[in-house]
């Protein structure tokens, strides 16, 4: 006869989730995808093409139009006539109705952009599903209702649109960084001339189609792809009134260099490095499914993932113990599967830098803990991973890692707490776990970031401001912030 453990042992072994994969028959992918402006999509005039590859399966997706610096000129130029002409001049109520429509026709084909998502970033469908879609559809609405409400957002001032916005997105987040700088932008009455990551084009590309669908006016949006040249003729063009990206630090630092000098206006939402507290009061079974969403579930390619963990001595072991407990029973696999709970790192690129911090954290002696899952032998992968037995000087600790990879530090004081997490030179997000109101005020009055969430992690709302401190940044997206950032007063 089995016994009780023999039984649970054999469940723990042999159980497993039946495949759930998310159809893709229903999206429409063209082989071959050009350049949005001017309402239309156009050949790139050198006609330059990359591949857009999967990288679940390393499998070529569809070819890519490169901008030169002929088609940058297209494209401002394309957004400045639609900004004169038009744009500028039509009743702040009738552009948030464009707004508005679009929002509603990305409600109506959601299910496609998040397969679309899932497809080209690696990201598993639950996340493009139920975060990236709906996210981006609601800060459309979000946006759309304050077109014509800007006077009562600034009250005693005189709102005026800045002109052309240059806008360039990262790869972690392609379609809701592009709804955060498109929305705003075309509800305070400027125009865009878009850039997405190379890597991630899709979702962009396929925003554009849904812009024609909603008749937006020609020239309002501009969609244009290619890899960093591209993004330096914009930052550069000499007709662009404002620079808003979001992106690494190091870039960052080059715009900044860039624009010096001229008189367009910038937004940066750069790096991070973000640290989540859990105190002994803290509930800690909350706090370690928190941790592990935080870190794990978007494959640590977030920004403001929480990458650095502190837990107070107490409890350090036992918190240790259940995360590790918990990332074993993490599903890393096919980012389609609705299983799925870690999917594949965006870039070969990407998975390179990973390995190569990783490597350094065990070099400078601090103790490495990887999930026993297996993974796919095809694309680019890499098991969640903790680390322990590390300083607030181990490369591991201070320099952002863009994967799923966690790094832990024990505390004893509260004071003690808050200066390692200041220790850093981003200031972008962080957390606080514990059961009392007053340690959660004390604790992120002190901390220098920009979003501090109190016994959860990673909830974002368009009426919410965000933004970071120090090297993260400059400027805030989101919320009326966001607003400001793209008018003149």
């Amino acid at each position: 006869m089995k016994t009780t453990e023999t039984l649970a042992l054999n469940f723990e072994t042999d159980w497993k989730y039946a495949p759930a994969p998310e159809s893709a028959s229903h999206i429409r992918l063209k082989k071959q995808y050009d350049l949005f402006i001017d309402g239309k999509f156009v050949k790139p005039s050198k006609g330059n093409y990359f591949d857009t590859i999967n990288p679940a399966t390393e499998e070529k997706i569809a070819e890519i139009a490169t901008a030169s610096k002929e088609d940058v000129n297209k494209a401002v130029k394309a957004a400045r006539n639609a900004y004169e002409k038009h744009w500028s001049k039509i009743p702040a109520k009738e552009r948030g109705k464009y707004v508005y429509r679009i929002a509603r026709l990305l409600q109506e084909r959601a299910r496609e952009f998040a397969v679309i998502e899932s497809m080209d970033g690696g990201k598993p469908i639950r996340e493009s599903r139920d975060v990236d879609v709906p996210l981006s559809a609601a800060h459309f609405f979000y946006y759309a209702g304050w077109a014509d409400k800007l006077e009562y957002a600034f009250p005693n001032r005189k709102p005026q649109s800045l002109g052309v916005a240059g806008q360039i997105i990262p790869w972690n987040f392609p379609l809701l960084m592009a709804a955060w700088k498109i929305a705003p932008a075309i509800a305070c009455g400027n125009t865009v001339v878009l850039k997405p990551a190379e890597t991630t084009p899709l979702t962009a590309l396929k925003l554009a189609e849904l812009i024609q669908d909603a008749d937006l006016p020609p020239g309002v949006v501009n969609i244009i792809t290619g890899a960093g040249a591209t993004g330096v003729e914009i930052v550069n063009h000499l007709d662009i009134n404002k620079i808003a990206f979001t992106g690494s630090t190091e870039v960052g630092k080059i715009i900044q260099k860039a624009i010096a000098g001229t008189k367009k206006k910038i937004t940066l939402e750069l790096g991070g490095k973000a640290a989540n507290i859990i105190f002994e009061d803290a509930p800690i079974d909350q706090a370690v499914e928190g941790i592990i969403n935080a870190i794990f579930f978007n494959q640590g390619h977030v920004c403001c993932a929480g990458s650095r963990l502190f837990v107070q001595e107490g409890i350090a072991s036992e918190v240790i113990r259940k995360l590790k407990d918990r990332m074993e029973t993490l599903i890393i696999g096919d980012p389609l599967d609705k299983n799925t709970d870690i999917g594949a790192i965006n870039s070969k690129m990407q998975l390179e830098k990973i390995k190569e911090l990783v490597e350094w954290g065990v070099k400078e002696g601090g103790e490495c803990y990887q999930s026993s899952c297996s993974v796919p032998q095809k694309g680019y992968w890499f098991k969640p991973t903790l680390f322990t037995n590390v300083s607030q000087s181990h490369r591991i600790v201070q320099e952002e890692i863009f994967g799923p990879v966690l790094a832990i530090q024990t505390f004893r004081t509260v004071e003690e707490v808050i200066e390692k997490a200041n220790n850093t030179p981003y200031g972008l997000s962080g957390g606080v776990w514990t059961d009392k109101g007053s340690k959660i005020f004390k604790v992120t009055r002190q901390m220098r970031a920009g979003v501090i969430w109190a016994n959860t992690y990673n909830k974002f709302d368009p009426s919410s401001p965000f933004g970071g401190y120090k090297e993260s940044g400059m400027g805030r997206e989101g919320g009326v912030h966001g607003l400001a950032a793209y008018l003149k007063f």
